[in-house]
């Protein structure tokens, strides 16, 4: 496994130890504003990814999947950052703090509304990865060495027009909660 590869891995450990260190300081410690600044350093951690892969490719290594998955990986942190933050947030402060209110499950027109802002979401998530995988393809300017992103871009794609039709089915089959 590369550089990036690793790296990829380590700034998904770091992302969720910073938001569980954001956490318990936020809510067991009562430092607020300190949980906060560990909560706002999430993009800290893109970023660090972001020039690692630059570096990486800059120096000449053959763009790989890992290359390609760290667009990805950006790309859906920034978009879906901080309602996973919400997410964990609302989680912990329940089932851990055993305060604020039921993480709420959803279901008919709620779950397929929810849904669709998540589909919105990976588009958001899909552009900005895209925009990345694109640039490292001009900027390396060679096929053979970018093939692996292109490929990754062309599945991403797809996958993006499989949760299109997920998420427009719940409009059609809407989900319906256990009794």
């Amino acid at each position: 496994m590369n550089l990036v590869a690793w790296m990829i891995i380590a700034c998904e450990i770091g992302f969720w130890i910073v938001i569980l260190g954001g956490l318990i300081t936020r809510y067991i410690f009562k430092k607020k504003k300190l949980g906060l600044f560990l909560l706002a350093l999430t993009p800290v951690i893109d970023l660090i990814l972001l020039i690692i892969t630059g570096i990486d490719l800059h120096r000449g290594a053959i763009a790989t999947q890992a290359h390609a998955i760290a667009a990805v990986y950006i790309g859906v942190s920034i978009a879906f950052g901080k309602s996973m933050i919400e997410w964990a947030d609302e989680r912990f402060l329940y089932y851990v703090t055993k305060q604020g209110p039921k993480p709420l499950k959803r279901d008919g027109f709620e779950h397929a509304k929810h849904g669709f802002k998540g589909w919105l979401k990976h588009v958001i998530a899909y552009g900005i990865g895209s925009a990345i995988l694109i640039g490292l393809i001009f900027y390396i300017d060679n096929k053979e060495q970018t093939e692996a992103l292109s490929s990754t871009w062309k599945v991403w794609s797809l996958v993006l027009g499989i949760d299109f039709l997920i998420s427009a089915s719940y409009f059609i089959w809407p989900k319906k909660l256990k009794a």
